[in-house]
């Protein structure tokens, strides 16, 4: 299948070991590239973004695309590098990093603002009580997008308060649908399962998360038996003004066990 992917090389010799991103529901590869890619790029490292089957400019159908459908995605990619990647996956790809690294080889996992190992029932039951109307919708049309289809909720579930109009506005006009199905495997079908995972994870969260708590995200670190670190940002940690604060730290935790 085709799939688009997106790639930042460094101008001089790579380090030894690459790594792909993953996009969480409704973006693409296109959320990576904005600052992620050319900055860890300038740091060394031939960094990869996939667009998920669907998504961006990758070919298949994405309403019925269930987890083991994303895990695919990644794979394939990941095999296609000289060298298995490291994963670094946000929101919804951070669950399809968990799910992937249960039974595929990997250095290391990073989750950024990541669906938690308890599932996204949580935050569907949240949003249903604060948006009733796209729900409904949602679940009459098996169509995710109406779930941020109006600019003032994505940009509510996304960004700090903050963000430029233009900004906000411009992401928004990216983003597309998702698949229902994942709706269920994240909710109820399939939920992560930690113990199967035994390459070392970093947990990274946003303190100004409307999508995740708090809890569930330390829950998650603990599951992975580590502690999730905040950062004064939004839940698209790699598109709001902080953004390289995070970008560092997943620097620094890389160099530290020599990837």
């Amino acid at each position: 299948m085709h799939l688009e992917v997106i790639t930042r090389r460094p101008t001089s010799a790579p380090r030894p070991t690459p790594l792909l991103f993953v996009h969480g529901a409704w973006h693409g590869a296109w959320c990576w590239d904005e600052y992620f890619l050319p900055y860890f790029a300038e740091h060394g490292y031939e960094a990869h973004a996939l667009s998920l089957r669907g998504h961006g400019k990758s070919a298949g159908a994405l309403r019925w695309s269930s987890w083991i459908d994303y895990v695919n995605d990644v794979e394939q990619v990941a095999r296609s590098l000289a060298t298995l990647p490291v994963l670094i996956g946000h929101s919804l790809g951070g669950y399809v990093v968990q799910k992937y690294l249960e039974s595929r080889r990997a250095p290391a996992g990073v989750l950024l603002a990541s669906l938690p190992v308890n599932g996204v029932l949580p935050f569907l039951l949240r949003y249903t009580g604060r948006h009733p109307l796209p729900m409904l919708k949602t679940v009459l049309t098996l169509n995710g997008y109406h779930m941020i289809a109006a600019p003032k909720t994505s940009r509510a579930a996304f960004f700090s308060a903050d963000i430029p109009d233009e900004q906000a506005h411009r992401y928004h006009e990216r983003l597309g649908s998702e698949s229902f199905r994942m709706i269920l495997d994240s909710g109820l079908l399939a939920l992560p399962n930690p113990a199967r995972v035994t390459v070392p994870v970093l947990v990274l969260a946003a303190e100004r998360d409307a999508i995740f708590t708090r809890r569930e995200q330390e829950r998650t670190a603990q599951a992975y038996l580590t502690q999730a670190e905040f950062f004064p940002v939004a839940h698209d940690m790699m598109l709001e003004a902080g953004w390289q604060a995070v970008a560092d730290r997943i620097l620094s935790w890389l160099a530290a066990r020599g990837l």
